[in-house]
């Protein structure tokens, strides 16, 4: 694990309900990469769960799938999004920062938590 013992607390923060917003890529009929959002505030979502299966990486499904989490919030009137990452992903904090995303402090459970990183994005 890439937190060792910390990723527990990330864990009890990862939960996804039914009001969740999901979406899925496949190559060759396996899904091979997945992203979802969901409600965090009035016109303001929270990115989930972005994944790309490691033999998979360097092929643009995480773009693919966050522009489509971005029309899709656009859809819903979203103005806002945040998501947070961990200084042990430098290459989510890239993409997510070539995407236009901006560092701010950290929100919610993820204040005063060295090993996270926040970031949000005006659509």
């Amino acid at each position: 694990m890439l937190y060792g013992d910390e990723q527990e607390f990330f864990q009890g923060h990862n939960h996804i309900d039914l009001s969740a917003k999901v979406i899925v890529a496949y190559h060759q009929n396996q899904p091979v990469a997945c992203g979802c959002f969901r409600p965090a505030a009035e016109n303001c979502i929270e990115i989930k769960r972005m994944f790309t299966k490691p033999e998979m990486r360097n092929q643009g499904f995480a773009k693919k799938i966050l522009n489509a989490l971005e029309a899709w919030a656009l859809e819903e009137n979203v103005e806002r999004i945040i998501l947070e990452t961990g200084v042990k992903q430098p290459e989510a904090v890239a993409a997510y920062t070539k995407s236009g995303y901006k560092v701010i402090e950290n929100y919610g459970p993820y204040v005063n938590n060295a090993s996270s990183i926040c970031m949000e994005k005006f659509l």
